[in-house]
């Protein structure tokens, strides 16, 4: 279970220790000591499919405050963390943050391609709005809107509205990213350009190499898995590889 990932464990804590395996102690108990630095809520999806309804489900605990929306199949290699960039452009703004990468113009047929209003530097973009899955020809910008965002209450009642509707008609999906969108054609919204790496876990294939490139750039790791490349490529004198 996740609770228990994040519950404090002295037991294991202790034997760990006592085993010698002083850095996995430490890590379990760095885990634990989240419980205590904040508060960890877990909550069931109930309602339509859909991204935008669990965002709604814990819309009840954070109230007019703004929260942060991540992923948990994204996966970012960054030396300022998504989250921690997405908090500064909320700062600068006060306004709803989307979270953008650059995108080669053949893939925008995968992603919602905001329309670019204003640039403000530092990879800071004003949008009035997303396009879904556009042709090349048809994409507005040359950016993807890929997961994480910074929601506001405005946001969330976008949501409450979509949901209502959903009970009206049940057909289709209750989309965080749509309530963004129609939020955008009355008020000022945001996308922040992330510094980094990102890589989807979506499929088998994937997740590997989201997995691999995480471990790269761990200083532990690091030396372990040049070495593992290094020896699966070297080939042997009969031809075979290593």
């Amino acid at each position: 279970m996740i609770q228990d990932h994040f519950r404090p464990n002295p037991g294991l804590v202790e034997q760990l220790r006592a085993d010698g395996k002083t850095a996995y102690a430490d890590a379990v108990e760095e885990i634990g000591e989240l419980s205590h630095r904040g508060h960890l809520t877990y909550l069931d999806q109930h309602g339509p499919y859909g991204n935008g309804t669990p965002v709604l489900n814990a819309a009840r605990s954070f109230g007019d405050e703004p929260v942060l929306v991540l992923w948990p199949d994204d996966v970012f290699v960054a030396e300022v963390p998504r989250a921690q960039q997405l908090i500064r452009a909320y700062e600068q703004t006060s306004c709803p943050v989307l979270a953008l990468m650059p995108m080669a113009p053949e893939h925008s047929q995968r992603y919602g391609v905001p329309i670019v209003k204003e640039d403000l530097d530092d990879g800071l973009l004003r949008i009035t709005g997303l396009v879904e899955k556009p042709k090349p020809q048809d994409a507005p910008s040359s950016y993807a809107a890929i997961g994480g965002y910074v929601v506001t209450p405005g946001v969330v009642d976008e949501l409450r509205e979509q949901t209502k509707r959903w009970y009206d008609h049940k057909t289709g999906e209750v989309y965080l990213s749509d309530a963004i969108n129609a939020y955008a054609k009355g008020r000022a919204v945001y996308g922040q350009v992330i510094q980094g790496n990102w890589y989807d876990t979506g499929n088998p294939a994937d997740y590997l190499v989201a997995q691999f490139a995480s471990a790269l750039a761990h200083p532990g790791y690091r030396p372990v898995l040049r070495r593992l490349v290094q020896e699966i490529d070297r080939p042997d004198p009969d031809g075979t590889l290593a």
